[in-house]
């Protein structure tokens, strides 16, 4: 279609012009964005009789784990019997490269197997929480594969994963998946008659990851082998579908290896966004970085985390490809680090930022530098500017009313108002599905959902805003996007922000769009449809891809950060943001047809909104598949012999003070009413997932005195002072804390008290604070110490401290524990008939963490 012939179309007539381009490329950014390999069954390639990466076996390992054995949490029967069957298959490996050798004499290579075990304790501040934990013999399984020579173990790449499951969760991908993926990658390696290491590899299977990096801060402080390790890639998953993500690299060097993997996925966005904080979550990686100060990679499948730590975290769960593509790129990228080619021996100086800019774009892998980067920005802002002034056209030379600046700066304020507008819009939008309709979260059970109901919004309040500004020229505000678009990402990269290069993506097509227009139109013509399909294409393909990779992440995410959270304004606000993005030409666009059609559209995507906002008010946030987390402790307090069942959730989602009321009526004493209670730094009634324990909505129901509870409650859990001695003349006093806790696990401690001196770190707060520290021990070990000198304050001459402690009975989580439920007592009695209740009244919408706890309160 010609300029000519498409000058006078309506909106309706172009959109659908359009239309192809539209729904064609986010169509093709999310067949990329989600398209996996064939899942390999076969062990040994039949063509070329080489061992290959075969997803089958990596999900018999990661099934083995999380249903055979089942919920590896720390301290549990089942979590030494991950580690001991996690130590068999080590064992293994060492076996095959042990005969393989045998039978090829000259082949270099040499497996060495470690079975750590150790103590330790470390600071772990996390959520704006100071925080400390100290761990009683956590294992790790530890091989190395070299050449044998003590050149080849000179530099390592060391990769890790965490046999461990969190509270209770079966853990299947995370971190089943990554462990059967390392078993699979050694195999491979191992059994490939040309492969010689020139760098070694170590595989760190640790085990106490979940909680709080026990066993990776064990192997970074205790282990023999640690200096030699020059980088990391660590793998996790907080979801079951999807392509693994790049989500955290720490130089460039390891960017580019990574550029090695079959099929590498990830970009600077994703890096820049986590390691700014806004997520609240951590890694392993954490504890390499902080005492190995090396650089490395974290890699993570992320898609659906709606199954993130919770009981559906199953192999059945986790979609065919995800193995198969993670553990191929993750072979790539280790075969690479082993290579003489490998950056390893240039990577002594330990971590650095990187100056790196690295995108995945419709699947090409892109690395500059930053420095390459100014450069290109600049000059396509410099380039921008000077195209535009070229172009530039007077509408009335005669009369000289307007200045090319002024027209300019208008039109620049009109885009910028545009997303100003789109922001007020889908906020608004929020403020009435939260505090009038009371319906937050409506959107939760589907990653893009939120679309459906935020995009009308944000359209309607980005049209409404060039009311404002009455008529503009189409051609002038285009220009305006390309100089707004160009000067961002120059600026944004000069300020050391590398994800400014996505404004440089979609603002150089249009430069390019811009230059065609002028071939294809005539003086005072509209810009043709062409150059509209032009320059959309790189912004809709890179913004469909944003689009994809943040509401797979936030999406979940808003139903565990709290009920005070404005989850709704987040999400509305990502929408807002990405769409602006996405569809940068939409103020040009309108300004094609003028003032009347705007307000109409305006009014029309008002309308839509409305519909959005009845249709997603009759929406239920949850399902089976998309469930609400809620948290529920038995609570049995030795100090005075009381009972009590807790109950809470994280999330903003209606309905829950009714469920609690429910749950009143039912469980609790008659008449009981609930009402929630504070769940800050002194309620240490949830002390066992503190901190996190700051995002919950606590309520606490006194339990009836059935039958079964008036037996004797008798745990030995105890906390005593010894070597307790008051030195007068420096007016401090010394003890030991020694905590007895058989059959209990996860214990905490929490006391107030200037402490002057400790055996947890060499820095304890310099006055009189709060204090809390959580244990980690395998399973069989009941018994930690915490040594200390406080200072005696005026108002106590004895220093006496009240301890609350509290811990986890081994035998009653469930349904962890649901095999050995005659040995967990009341409490997982109680818990059986209540998941019941639960799963029926709530029609199966809610995954309940049920633990049974031992707690009170001693002063020593």
């Amino acid at each position: 279609m010609s300029a000519h012939g498409s000058r006078h179309w309506g909106l309706g007539r172009s959109l659908l012009y359009l239309a192809p381009l539209l729904v064609g490329v986010p169509f093709l950014a999310y067949r990329e964005n989600y398209g996996l390999p064939k899942p390999v069954v076969d062990p040994i390639n039949p063509t070329t009789g080489l061992p290959q990466l075969s997803e089958a076996r990596v999900l018999g390992h990661a099934k083995y784990l999380s249903e055979d054995i089942g919920f590896r949490t720390v301290g549990t029967r089942e979590h030494a019997e991950g580690d001991a069957w996690m130590l068999q298959q080590a064992d293994d490996i060492r076996r095959q490269c042990e005969e393989l050798v045998r039978a090829h004499p000259t082949r270099q290579l040499e497996c060495e197997v470690w079975h750590q075990q150790g103590s330790g304790a470390h600071r772990f501040d996390i959520m704006g929480h100071r925080l400390y934990k100290t761990y009683v013999n956590l294992t790790n399984i530890i091989v190395r594969i070299s050449d044998g020579t003590p050149r080849g173990k000179q530099h390592a790449t060391l990769v890790n994963a965490h046999v461990d499951s969190t509270l209770p969760s079966p853990g299947a991908a995370d971190d089943g998946l990554a462990v059967g993926i390392m078993l699979e990658c050694m195999r491979v390696l191992v059994n490939t008659p040309d492969w010689e290491p020139s760098h070694a590899i170590i595989f760190l299977f640790n085990n106490a990851e979940e909680s709080l990096q026990d066993a990776t801060h064990l192997f970074s402080t205790q282990h023999s082998i640690r200096d030699s390790v020059r980088a990391v890639v660590n793998l996790e998953a907080a979801g079951t579908t999807g392509r693994e993500l790049l989500f955290q690299a720490t130089s460039e060097e390891m960017i580019r290896a990574y550029s090695h993997a079959p099929r590498p996925f990830g970009t600077i966005v994703a890096n820049e966004v986590f390691s700014s904080g806004i997520i609240l979550s951590d890694t392993d990686f954490r504890q390499f970085q902080e005492y190995l100060n090396v650089t490395g990679l974290d890699i993570a499948v992320i898609g659906n985390s709606y199954l993130y730590h919770m009981r559906k975290d199953l192999v059945e769960n986790i979609e065919p490809g995800v193995a198969q593509h993670m553990g191929e790129n993750v072979l790539g990228l280790l075969l690479h680090l082993s290579s003489p080619d490998s950056p390893l021996p240039q990577l002594t100086e330990g971590f650095t930022r990187p100056n790196t800019v690295f995108y995945q774009y419709l699947g090409a892998f892109i690395i500059y530098s930053f420095r390459t980067a100014n450069i290109l920005y600049t000059a396509l802002f410099v380039a921008s500017a000077v195209l535009v002034r070229a172009l530039y056209v007077d509408p009335a030379p005669a009369l000289r009313t307007k200045s090319m600046l002024g027209e300019q700066l208008k039109a620049s304020a009109a885009v910028v108002a545009a997303v100003a507008g789109a922001f007020v819009g889908v906020n608004a939008t929020a403020l009435l599905m939260t505090k009038v309709l009371g319906k937050s979260l409506s959107w939760f059970s589907s990653e893009r959902a939120c679309v459906l109901l935020y995009a009308p919004a944000a359209l309607s309040g980005a049209l409404a805003s060039q009311l404002l500004f009455g008529r503009l020229r189409e051609r002038t505000t285009f220009a305006s996007v390309i100089l707004l678009q160009s000067f961002t990402a120059c600026v944004g990269q000069l300020l050391g922000v590398g994800s400014a290069g996505v404004f440089a993506l979609s603002a150089f097509p249009m430069v390019v769009a811009l230059v065609l227009n002028g071939f294809l139109t005539e003086a005072g013509d509209d810009i043709s449809l062409w150059s509209y399909a032009l320059a959309q294409f790189t912004p809709l393909s890179l913004g469909a891809q944003m689009f994809y990779i943040t509401l797979d992440v936030f999406v979940p995410l808003t139903g565990r950060i709290g009920e005070e959270a404005p989850a709704e304004h987040i999400i509305a606000s990502i929408v807002a943001g990405a769409g602006a993005y996405t569809l940068p030409l939409v103020v040009p666009f309108m300004h094609r047809f003028g003032r009347r059609t705007t307000a109409r559209a305006a009014v029309l995507c008002t309308m839509a909104t409305a519909v959005a906002v009845a249709a997603f008010s009759m929406r239920s946030p949850f399902d089976e598949m998309h469930q609400k987390r809620v948290f529920v402790i038995h609570m049995e307090n030795i100090t005075t012999q009381e009972q009590h069942l807790h109950i809470a959730a994280a999330d903003g989602a209606p309905g829950f003070p009714q469920l609690a009321q429910r749950i009143a009526e039912a469980w609790s004493v008659p008449g009981a009413v609930p009402a929630p209670i504070s769940a800050d730094t002194w309620n240490n009634d949830w002390d066992v997932i503190y901190p996190f324990s700051a995002f919950i909505t606590p309520y606490k129901f006194e339990l009836p005195l059935r039958t079964e509870h008036l037996e004797p409650i008798d745990h030995g859990f105890t906390v005593l002072a010894t070597d307790d001695t008051i030195d007068r003349d420096t007016g401090t006093r010394s003890l030991t804390l020694l905590i007895k806790h058989p059959g209990i696990i996860w214990t905490a401690i929490a006391f107030d008290a200037h402490v002057l001196q400790w055996t947890l770190d060499e820095n304890p707060p310099n006055e009189y604070a709060s204090h809390h520290v959580k244990e980690g021990s395998f399973y069989g070990h009941d018994a930690w110490t915490l040594s200390m000198v406080v200072k005696i304050p005026a108002h106590d001459p004895d220093a006496r401290i009240a301890v609350n402690f509290m811990g986890i009975h081994e035998k009653a989580m469930w349904p962890g524990k649901e095999k050995e439920k005659a040995q967990g007592g009341r409490a997982i009695k109680l818990f059986e008939e209540f998941d019941a209740w639960l799963t029926q009244e709530t029609a199966g919408t809610t995954d309940a963490l049920l633990l049974g706890c031992v707690g009170g309160v001693v002063t020593v």
